[in-house]
């Protein structure tokens, strides 16, 4: 088999890290992956997937893995403040016409699936464990660890997120993350009978509600706030409630009722990062967030990193030299990362100014046809 790299290091234990690791380890590379969490923890509440990270996932062999611990449902149903039902869009079947069109898991759960199927492919795990330089030749790079190792690589894959390390190094004067003006809320509840797929309700914000298994849902909620202020977690609750607390539909009131300190609130103001090509250097290569980070408007900041994995990896097992493997792995991925981005951007600032709906809604609509495509 053609391969562009054989041995590899992949910084970061992310979903695209992983990604990665598990579709290299496919075509035969010998994968190192390094992630700085001693714990390999994954933080957050649900995460919602569209049809595209379904389809994703097939590939990558862990979708029954998420069938049998998420959820999986056809539709996006709309309601208005008062409960008043306004469409119900639908959600192609991307993945197959045996897998529904989206779906939402726990964070740490696809975390551990995912976590689970890197080991099992082999790949070698270093926790606790991150790099200290990289220095490259025509012929390799050689990496110093913190541990006080020293090995020499192939190619070397960034794959440590929004505020990458591996992108500082290679690239120092690429732009910083920059904040939206809008922040996320999100909560585990019970899940009640009547919510068997995406559900959102129209209003200054946009509550909505994703079951992510059989008895759990999470709450999401997008609010806009001008500046990145510190929030204390000791408020979260009842800042929540209060944000719930103009919408009438019986089924809002329910779940607000159940908000309390045990809901696993998270609050994390929104960041967006689209890096210029090129997205690598000699033998480093960014993917992900490390490149791409977006905001959660389109359901799609998983769905780009972890495809941007399963396309490098085609690319190293197409090409037999490294540089024709990485500038193919970009020229596919740029255009659709940057939609995905740019898109998500400006569904933001349509919402901040409570703008026009018409181009709301046909950025939604274009861009979630654009995503069903091939990758």
């Amino acid at each position: 088999m053609t391969l562009a790299a054989r041995s590899i290091l992949i910084i970061g234990g992310g979903f695209s890290g992983m990604s990665a690791a598990i579709e290299l380890r496919k075509r035969g590379a010998e994968v190192d992956l390094v992630e700085i969490d001693a714990g390999w923890r994954n933080y957050g509440a649900g995460i919602s997937l569209g049809g595209a990270t379904l389809r994703a996932f097939r590939q990558l062999g862990i979708l029954e893995a998420f069938l049998r611990e998420g959820n999986a449902a056809d539709g996006l149903q709309t309601f208005l403040a008062d409960g008043t039902p306004l469409a119900t869009l639908p959600t192609p079947r991307v993945a197959g016409p045996d897998v529904p069109g989206g779906g939402a898991i726990m964070r740490p759960v696809l975390a551990r699936i995912l976590a689970d199927a890197t080991r099992a492919s082999g790949t070698q795990v270093h926790l606790g464990c991150t790099f200290t330089r990289l220095a490259q030749d025509a012929d390799g790079v050689d990496v110093d660890f913190t541990d006080g190792q020293r090995r020499r690589y192939d190619l070397v894959i960034g794959a440590d997120g929004l505020y990458s390390k591996t992108r500082e190094a290679l690239f120092p004067s690429a732009p910083k993350p920059r904040y939206s003006g809008q922040a996320v809320w999100r909560a585990v509840l019970p899940r009640p009978p009547e919510v068997q797929t995406a559900m959102m309700w129209m209003g200054r914000v946009k509550p909505g509600v994703n079951p992510v298994s059989a008895d759990q849902m999470y709450l999401f909620l997008t609010e806009h706030r001008p500046t990145n202020e510190h929030v204390d977690p000791a408020r979260f609750a009842e800042m929540l409630r209060a944000l719930l607390a103009p919408f009438s539909a019986p089924l809002v009131q329910r779940i607000r009722d159940r908000i309390d300190a045990g809901s696993q609130i998270v609050f994390r103001p929104l960041e967006g990062l689209l890096m210029p090509r090129p997205w690598f250097q000699g033998r480093v290569v960014l993917i992900g967030d490390t490149v791409h980070a977006t905001t959660p408007h389109l359901a799609s900041g998983a769905c780009i990193g972890i495809e941007d994995a399963l396309v490098l990896a085609e690319e190293v097992g197409r090409h037999a030299g490294v540089e024709a493997a990485l500038a193919a792995f970009e020229a596919r991925r740029w255009e659709r990362c940057r939609m995905v981005v740019e898109n998500s951007a400006r569904l933001g600032e349509i919402e901040i100014a409570n703008g026009d709906k018409e181009e709301h809604g046909r950025i939604m609509r274009e861009s979630l046809i654009a995503l069903a495509q091939p990758i």
